[in-house]
């Protein structure tokens, strides 16, 4: 047996020391909440929560303080992806405390908490704290997992877990609502709904499930320094956050397809996994670069050395983009092939093509899926001077005029539905050219009219709501849109005059019909 150099010792004692120091000094205060539930009131159903004081105090406390406070009451569940976990808790998704659903997933409590990470394996129906990449960040913001998600063990705080059947029901049904197309938001956002957050002794609670205690994995927790990993390139006007701890290089330009710049994660199984960012001058549209682009993977799909899994259209920093998720086989100088999985983004702004990419091992295809999100989520592609006006879209204009139709929404439970008309016409109308043709026609009719509303709105609150009830039948024929695939001018042509047509049945001949119907009776 090896014996200890006195150095590594006294370090060992003093850990020793320090360790029971700080148990000592933990507040009596967590013991009370052994016994402590709370139940989460849904749309979905009820959703009751036990917790893990001993190994996260701290976030024990902020949740059940929060839940008590009514902090949790009118948010609902943002962010749902079946398979992986739904993720609630941000003020911003009440009604009237948000202008845009882009904002949802970037509230908090006004404060941060630091981070508690322990050894609790990310299981099913396990309760964690949602965080930014900053380990010390997490505020109000969690998340359910809805199924094994074992790439997060020992980064979020795990501080509870689910405890019912219905619990689970529930979860099962959140996890598995329809999202807006190409994002992870409900559509009917209000089914994931938190009416009510009580605070109630485990002995009240009926039908508890008996569960063995979380699983645990053996691997050291370590803890993580909150330091900033942002990384801005001025010159070309991007940035974004990297995972924590990741290394940030800036390879020498040798041409065209080298990164701009480059971050590598800690080895693992050998391999570390890598994200970067490319960046081309461009006279091209988007659409002629992933024809370029899926023409040359079309020899490596024919070969079977990549699969594709799913290709779609999506939204980068408010422009529109093509996302796309592959698993390729990479063979080194060692004869010795790897099995890889690969997530790559193409967005077009400023005359400029970037070209986002995230590498990681075909066993983290799930770890791939969810930190490329997160950092997406970071990445900014900065306005020039010029561009600060706003284009003739449907965003609303502070000053005045406008479109009257976001007008009406501002701040109301319409306005999602409202980012997603402006998503479809991003990642679908205008991805056609008969879209594109007829937006460009809409947009020269539609703002001949529409400030004069928003401004007579922004006067007029009655006005204003009753302009909202008369656009509720129009968004919500929109909606149909998100549950069918269009990639022909033809598909485009015909769900789109399908739409127009339901329309003009709602809101010209139904009304038609009541009034001749009305008229003969009085007659």
């Amino acid at each position: 047996m090896d014996t200890l150099n006195p150095e590594t010792m006294n370090k060992i004692i003093f850990t020793l020391i320090f360790s029971i120091g700080i148990i000592s000094l933990t507040p009596m205060v967590f013991a009370q909440y052994e016994d402590t539930i709370v139940v989460l009131e849904t749309e979905a159903g009820i959703i009751t929560i036990e917790f893990f004081s001993d190994d996260a105090p701290n976030h024990v406390e902020n949740f059940i303080t929060l839940a008590e406070s009514g902090f949790y009451q009118d948010t609902f569940f943002h962010r749902v992806i079946p398979g992986f976990m739904i993720q609630g808790g941000d003020q911003l998704t009440k009604t009237g405390a948000y202008g845009s659903a882009n904002e949802w997933g970037t509230g908090d409590p006004g404060y941060s908490i630091n981070a508690e990470f322990n050894n609790i394996k990310h299981d099913r129906g396990i309760v964690s704290m949602a965080r930014a990449p900053d380990p010390n960040s997490a505020g109000s913001q969690f998340f359910i997992v809805h199924a094994d998600s074992h790439f997060l063990d020992g980064e979020y705080t795990v501080f509870g877990r689910i405890v019912t059947q219905e619990s689970y029901d529930t979860l099962d049904f959140i996890a598995n609502l329809p999202t807006v197309q190409s994002t992870t938001i409900p559509v009917n956002y209000v089914n994931g709904l938190i009416t009510k957050a009580e605070v109630k002794d485990r002995a009240d609670i009926e039908n508890l499930l008996d569960l063995d205690p979380p699983e645990r994995t053996l691997a050291p927790i370590t803890a993580l320094e909150s330091i900033s990993e942002k990384y801005i390139d001025k010159e070309l006007g991007f940035s974004f956050i990297a995972p924590l701890g990741w290394e940030l290089t800036e390879p020498p330009i040798i041409d065209s397809t080298t990164p701009r710049v480059a971050v590598l994660g800690p080895k693992i199984d050998g391999f570390r996994p890598g994200f970067s960012v490319n960046v081309q001058e461009t006279n091209m549209s988007l659409e002629e670069h992933i024809t370029i682009f899926t023409d040359q993977l079309q020899p490596m799909i024919n070969t079977g050395d990549l699969e594709i899994i799913e290709q779609k259209n999506g939204n980068i920093s408010n422009r529109s983009a093509y996302i796309i998720t592959a698993i390729g086989k990479q063979t080194t100088n060692q004869n010795e092939t790897h099995e890889l999985a690969y997530v790559g983004v193409l967005v077009i702004k400023h005359d400029k093509l970037f070209s986002l990419q995230y590498v990681d091992i075909k066993d983290n295809l799930s770890k791939v899926e969810y930190d490329m999100l997160n950092i997406l989520h970071t990445f900014e592609i900065f306005q020039h001077e010029e561009e600060l006006v706003s284009d003739t879209s449907t965003e609303e204009v502070s000053e005045g005029g406008g479109c009257l139709i976001a007008t009406a929404a501002f701040g109301s439970e319409m306005a999602p539905q409202v980012q997603f008309l402006r998503e479809l016409r991003d990642n679908m109308v205008l991805q056609t050219q008969s879209g594109t043709s007829f937006m460009t026609a809409f947009n020269q009719f539609y703002y001949s009219f529409s400030p004069t509303i928003a401004d007579y709105e922004r006067e007029n609150p009655v006005f204003k709501e009753a302009v909202k009830l008369t656009l509720t039948p129009l968004l919500t024929s929109l909606t149909l849109l998100n549950y069918v695939e269009i990639d022909t001018e033809q598909e485009m042509l015909g769900y789109g005059l399908g739409v127009m047509f339901l329309n003009i049945g709602m809101y010209f001949v139904a009304p038609a019909v009541i009034i001749i119907g009305l008229k003969n009776k009085i007659k």
